[in-house]
């Protein structure tokens, strides 16, 4: 098991890995969606995540975890899919084949405003003078990238 310490170290690491893929990623699709529909680059993009995170839970072992969820798990990310992957997607993809990938990115990007919110409303997660600012640091990048 790692330490705390080398713990902190992963998490770094795999922010890193996470910020880089997603950041290379819209020049792809923003690349791809120039003869494609929206809707058809959604399919294709989660029918092949899909179809790859299918074969990494069997490589793992977990195969029998995704059997076994319980109907609040599955109802819980079923939603996360439609709202995320399917109509989040959709909007976002439709507004990257119409405007510059530079602009939609950061303001698509801002969604953590939302989890902020709901976070409070929803978990009851205390607020700190740290995320009002920090949120309030968002607000000021979108008005500055739209």
């Amino acid at each position: 098991m790692c330490s705390i310490h080398g713990g902190k170290k992963m998490v770094i690491f795999l922010l890193v890995v996470t910020t880089l893929l997603w950041g290379a990623t819209p020049i792809l699709e923003k690349i791809g969606l120039t003869k494609v529909d929206p809707v058809v680059g959604i399919t294709i993009r989660s029918a092949v995540a899909t179809a790859g995170l299918l074969i990494l839970t069997l490589l793992l072992g977990r195969g029998r975890a995704l059997i076994e969820m319980d109907g609040k798990g599955f109802l819980l990310f079923g939603a996360s899919g439609v709202l995320a992957g399917a109509l989040g997607m959709w909007a976002y993809y439709v507004a990257l084949k119409i405007e510059a990938t530079s602009k939609i990115v950061p303001i698509s990007a801002s969604y953590p405003l939302v989890t902020a919110l709901l976070s409070v409303l929803i978990l009851r997660e205390g607020v700190t003078l740290p995320r009002v600012i920090g949120t309030a640091l968002i607000v000021i990048g979108i008005w500055f990238v739209k």
